[in-house]
């Protein structure tokens, strides 16, 4: 897999995700369990996003810098910009299975942070895992482009057709699975995920919330890194542009908790975008779409539907609770 960043930049990049980690995870922990305002979701998504711009600079300086060209540097840090919409796209349906798992599950919203900031570091391993082999595949099967440009089609209409229907986590096979082999508690014990009752040693309802938040991060990364590849195959884009999506996460899942039903039709416009990039990866051999048209296309269909959803209001809300998972529990 050849990448167009310098080895330097990787370096860069790593030390990045490092530090903002320590200050997400360590600095942040400091203040304790404590519930999440709009406002401090908005100011941390800004934090996310003007990093996230900021690096895509140094990109953009570091491809000038090595190749000279500057059409080149404007074609990859439009690249990566264009991955990064699509991911945190993609993320707006994973925060919406967040909300249900927490709200099924009643979690209390000063332990949900927790949950996300772990859940964080798990996205990071495993998408990190499935880009290098996902990378190589395609270095070695160019066939494989138009079994993920298919995969995403499928998902896309699926998601279109189920856009308007709530999904049943009682049906959940995962949650099925640890209740069959595990005692849990009824009660939640502050932010630990195992407690003592009766003289065993159980899991507490927490550790039931992650791993279904780890499932939906599997689910999540089968979906958005084969749409990452339809824009590049440079391994630093796709990964960098997935991190950078997912170190904002925690922040913006508190932040669209608030106005979730104000956006009842973002998931048509989801399915929209999928669909647009599995045709661009199934025509790449006998066309292929410029970056920045792929980009137009992305932002036009997310503001077209927000504001659309601005404009209507829903016929029916997407989650009944999703007010409550938001609200304090006791």
């Amino acid at each position: 897999m050849q990448t167009i960043a310098p080895l330097w930049l990787w370096a860069t990049f790593v030390g990045i995700v490092l530090v903002s980690l320590f200050v997400d995870f360590v600095v942040l922990k400091k203040q304790g369990s404590h519930d999440i305002g709009v406002k401090e979701a908005l100011n941390w998504s800004i934090v996310w996003i003007g990093l996230s711009f900021l690096f895509n600079g140094l990109f953009w300086w570091a491809v000038k810098d090595s190749t000279g060209s500057t059409d080149v540097a404007n074609t990859k840090s439009l690249e990566f910009l264009t991955g990064y919409l699509i991911e945190k796209s993609l993320a707006v349906d994973n925060i919406f299975l967040f909300l249900m798992i927490f709200t099924y599950f009643a979690v209390p919203t000063q332990f949900q942070k927790r949950v996300l900031m772990i859940g964080i570091i798990g996205a990071i391993v495993l998408r990190t895992i499935m880009i290098l082999v996902g990378g190589w595949l395609l270095a070695q099967f160019h066939w494989i482009l138009y079994v993920f440009g298919a995969f995403l089609i499928l998902t896309g209409v699926k998601m279109w057709l189920a856009a308007d229907h709530e999904s049943d986590l009682e049906d959940n096979p995962v949650l099925k699975l640890l209740r069959k082999f595990m005692r849990v508690s009824k009660n939640y014990d502050g932010e630990k995920f195992w407690t003592v009752e009766n003289g065993q040693k159980i899991a507490t309802p927490l550790f039931m919330v992650i791993c279904l938040i780890a499932l939906t991060d599997v689910i999540f990364a089968v979906d958005s890194i084969p749409a990452i590849f339809a824009i590049t195959s440079d391994p630093f884009i796709v990964l960098t542009s997935n991190v950078f999506a997912i170190l904002g996460l925690r922040a913006m899942y508190f932040l669209l908790a608030a106005v979730a039903n104000k956006f009842h039709l973002l998931n048509y416009g989801l399915a929209v975008i999928l669909v647009f990039i599995g045709t661009k990866m199934c025509i790449v051999d006998f066309y292929k779409i410029p970056v920045l048209v792929s980009l137009g296309v992305v932002v036009g269909i997310l503001a077209l539907t927000m504001w659309l959803s601005v404009r209507t209001a829903p016929a029916q809300p997407r989650s009944k609770a999703i007010k409550s998972s938001v609200a304090p529990t006791s």
